[in-house]
């Protein structure tokens, strides 16, 4: 159901870690970016996936550029989640993930054919709840998603076209609402089917994800693949923007508002010329608006300790994180 509601404020300002308040989480960094360094940080935060586990991951548009190479996880399934099946939804856009039947031509051409990959509202649809929503008091998803016991969010961090960034948030609060009901309520306002503004789509995205986190509690985890980052979404696939950003690694968390506060951060922390294209995608978005309303909704902390694996577990802030990774801009 949706309600009547007034979208927030604030979501083109970038808020400092000094003027944040409330509890830290912890978020862990490496910079290998490779599938051995999803499988190391994964193992951090796998402590409560247990049961049949999903994994959430932008599978892309065909031959989309810029995705988590199919291989990557290939191999990172193999060695930790041998049994898991990959978990998609289809669009509320006409293309080539619009229905089902293209939706699979596409998984092939981008290889993902190794395991079983489930859309999950190839059979239809189920609600569920939204606690302390403004927008929604429930939400459509996948008619399978309640038949996991577990859920991995396999993210590739990068700007989006109407969200601003497209981390954790969006890859559920999108990715897991239904093609033609949940995808619909989230970007309809009224008779006009992109209607909606700018903070009321942050808003709306971050409402769809609760209802998915909220299902699951302790058993799901995030982890936001910070490579080939383009300001593009992997929605546009070969018409994406040219990657100015550099790569940075991966972050992993237990905590969703951390893990794309952390990633939110390590963009900010960069210098002028790397960050310029990309913070301006998020601000002219009003992307910020994403952890502001999580906050809002106890999803999470936007305080952190920042843990490197890489070296002893040095907890380390994201300007360090950064300036450690210039070697490493180039897979």
């Amino acid at each position: 159901m949706t309600k009547n509601a007034k979208p927030g404020t604030g979501g083109n300002r970038y808020v400092p870690y000094e003027e944040r308040t409330g509890n830290e989480s912890v978020v862990y960094f490496t910079r290998d970016l490779s599938s051995a360094g999803m499988e190391k940080i994964y193992e951090r935060v796998n402590g409560n996936i247990t049961g049949k586990v999903g994994v959430k991951l932008h599978t892309g548009e065909p031959h989309g550029p810029n995705i988590i190479p199919s291989a990557w996880v290939k191999e990172f399934l193999a060695k930790e989640l041998p049994d898991a099946t990959i978990v998609e939804t289809n669009t509320f856009y006409a293309g080539d993930r619009y229905t089902t039947e293209q939706h699979r031509r596409t998984l092939a051409v981008n290889g993902w054919t190794f395991c079983p990959v489930d859309i999950m509202d190839e059979h239809g649809t189920v609600m569920l709840p939204v606690k302390g929503g403004k927008w929604f008091d429930e939400m459509s998803v996948g008619a399978s998603m309640p038949t996991y016991d577990s859920l991995v969010i396999l993210t590739h961090f990068k700007g989006h076209t109407m969200g601003g960034f497209g981390g954790s948030n969006k890859n559920i609060g999108i990715g897991c609402a239904d093609g033609r009901i949940g995808k619909k309520m989230i970007h309809q306002k009224g008779d006009n089917m992109w209607g909606v503004d700018e903070e009321e789509l942050m808003e709306k995205i971050s409402e769809s994800t609760k209802a998915t986190i909220d299902y699951f509690g302790r058993h799901i985890t995030y982890l936001n693949v910070m490579r080939n980052m383009s300001v593009s979404c992997d929605c546009e696939g070969v018409d994406a923007q040219p990657v100015v950003t550099p790569n940075v690694g991966i972050v992993a968390s237990t905590d969703i508002l951390a893990v794309d506060q952390a990633s939110v951060d390590l963009i900010a922390a960069m210098t002028e010329h790397d960050h310029h294209d990309l913070i301006e995608r998020i601000e002219t978005r009003h992307g910020y608006r994403q952890l502001s309303y999580m906050k809002e909704l106890g999803m999470g902390n936007d305080r952190y300790f920042l843990i490197d694996i890489d070296n002893g577990d040095a907890v380390i802030c994201p300007k360090k994180a950064v300036e450690g990774v210039k070697p490493f801009v180039k897979d």
